[in-house]
């Protein structure tokens, strides 16, 4: 018996640009609006009505804490999004700190890290909440901000026993149900509007979670999911893959959508198939990124993350689809021979609404063999500092061709995405276990008059890798190929033959050869980890002649001695 079609899981129609600019005005001029009232002396009071004697649920299922962050926060060092602040003062807004710390650290969702330290962690822990609700109770344009009082609600939620099980803590306990009372409230005012993309997903989950946790009326959790199915087809394309195109977005809303579940099997709710449907098709997506070290690929601002957590929620997701080998949606491309990865992003740039944090890496590769990391990009930017946010976004940072050291993307000053590539196209193939893909973008050709044409060929073994770049038009354009090194790499450069040999951790060396440019060793960054590191980048260097460009080169691992074929005497 054949089903009707979800309509709930298919993204919504695109408006044309005219109604689009009307609904964006109108949108603005809403936020606007209610922020200015939610600023004023009087909101705080709107806030207050009756609050339960208790948590109608408990959540058994959590994600684990880390230790080692948790012994941190204890002894002061309190280190979010790339930035370490010591011992803080004031405690909840210390001054000169960027809005991605603020965030985190009114979150709480670094809760379960002083949890993992054990019951020696659980008074200081204490504290700090205590104190959150003595200084924090006006509101905050970051400290509540939807997505962080959601994430600080469920965070409460899930601790709440251990934090204020106790008889010794009545008084807390009393005093968190009625602060999340209150942010539930909140929340349930600004969740729908207040933020788009992954952190409004983030929003309805805290808005879920407290009001089921608190006994909210049935319709209301019913129309919260309505709105959450709304999100889910208008942000995770039909392959599962978010429409940011970022693998640590992909993971953060995978882990959302598990919690929402969570939740509503605590609650004793039925669970919706669109819900149910997304997280099935988000799983192989989020597979599909993952390197050997099973940690993510480093695309759109993404960084590794924790292999550990990443493995969590696959398992959680209790779906076994493998990852494919295309996701033509989100527009990504995975060869996979052998021992060998190359990931390869080969679709248009986020749309607007999901491309503040984009990188302007279109056609760029990262390769792996094993555990080891060979090809990367130079990954997302954790800080406060946007001068290195934009380099980190930028052409160059990306393994990729890099035309008259210009960004084949534009990135605008509101960290925005403008002028790209009209037309992106892409071909795969397969024959005999080989695995070959071409791509091309027009990027370059209203500045530059350049059409640039990427192909990559990986033998069935995994041990070859070959590439041609080209470039079609006018002569005297300056470009060069960029392969970025991970840190743990050590290249050197072949004098005989122009190439470069490169010693993974695990013992095994590559050797790559370059024809038809001028190959040449230089520094490079890392941020992989989250934090800055140096490495070093193989740069190809040429200037276009009157019929374009081309240049070819290949990547070979090298035999160990013991598997080379001996030498005869005669």
């Amino acid at each position: 018996m054949q089903t009707a079609p979800n309509r709930a899981a298919r993204p919504p129609a695109p408006r044309a640009p005219a109604q689009r600019e009307q609904v964006d005005l109108l949108t603005r001029v809403s936020r606007n609006t209610w922020r200015r009232l939610l600023a004023t002396p009087l909101y705080p009071h709107t806030l207050y009505g009756p609050v339960p004697g208790d948590l109608r649920l408990r959540l058994s299922e959590r994600w684990s804490g880390n230790e080692a962050r948790g012994s941190a926060i204890l002894a002061g060092e309190i280190e979010f999004a790339g930035e370490l602040i010591r011992n803080p003062r004031p405690v909840w807004h210390p001054p000169g700190v960027g809005p991605d710390w603020l965030a985190a650290w009114h979150g709480f969702d670094w809760l379960g890290d002083l949890i993992a330290i054990g019951a020696s962690a659980r008074d200081p822990a204490r504290a700090l909440i205590q104190s959150w609700l003595s200084e924090n109770g006006s509101w905050h344009p970051i400290g509540w901000r939807s997505d962080v009082v959601a994430t600080r609600i469920f965070a409460w939620i899930v601790h709440f026993d251990e934090i204020a099980g106790r008889e010794s803590d009545r008084a807390l306990h009393r005093m968190m149900l009625a602060s999340l009372a209150r942010q539930v409230r909140h929340l349930g005012r600004t969740a729908s509007w207040e933020l788009t993309g992954a952190p409004r997903i983030r929003a309805l989950k805290g808005l879920l979670a407290g009001m089921a946790a608190l006994g909210g009326a049935r319709a209301r959790i019913v129309r919260t999911l309505q709105a959450l199915e709304q999100e889910l087809a208008a942000q995770i394309m039909p392959d599962g893959g978010h429409r940011a195109r970022n693998p640590s977005v992909q993971l953060a809303v995978l882990r959302d959508l598990i919690d929402i579940r969570a939740v509503l099997r605590a609650a004793k709710l039925e669970i919706p198939n669109p819900l149910q449907q997304v997280i099935e098709r988000m799983a192989p997506m989020l597979r599909f990124f993952r390197h050997g070290d099973r940690r993510l690929a480093l695309f759109n601002g993404s960084i590794e993350e924790d292999a550990i957590l990443v493995d969590l929620a696959l398992t959680r997701s209790e779906t076994r689809g493998q990852a494919p080998l295309e996701a033509g949606q989100s527009g990504f491309q995975r060869l996979q021979c052998g021992q060998s990865l190359v990931v390869v992003d080969a679709g248009k740039p986020a749309v607007q609404g999901f491309d503040t944090k984009a990188h302007a890496g279109t056609l760029a590769f990262e390769l792996s063999h094993g555990r080891d990391r060979i090809i990367v990009n130079c990954g997302g930017y954790r800080g406060s500092r946007t001068a290195w946010e934009r380099v980190a976004r930028s052409s160059a940072a990306h393994s990729v061709l890099v035309v008259g050291d210009t960004n084949a993307i534009e990135i605008r000053g509101d960290g925005s995405l403008g002028r790209a590539p009209a037309h992106i196209t892409c071909e795969r193939a397969e024959q005999d276990g080989h695995q070959w893909i071409s791509a091309s973008h027009d990027g370059y050709r209203t500045r530059f008059g350049q059409t640039y044409t990427r192909q990559l060929y990986l033998t069935a073994d995994g041990e070859d890798l070959r590439g041609e770049e080209k470039l079609a038009g006018r002569a005297g354009t300056e470009f060069a190929v960029r392969f970025h090194l991970h840190p743990a790499v050590q290249a050197s450069l072949i004098d005989e033959s122009g190439g470069a040999l490169l010693k993974l951790p695990s013992g095994a060396t590559w050797r790559l050869r370059a024809a038809g440019a001028e190959l040449s060793l230089g520094d490079s960054i890392y941020l992989g980890t989250g934090e800055l590191r140096s490495t070093q980048q193989i740069v190809l260097s040429g200037t276009t002649g009157p019929g374009g460009a081309t240049v070819r080169w290949a990547l070979r691992r090298e035999q160990p001695p013991s598997l080379r074929p001996a030498v005869s005497d005669t």
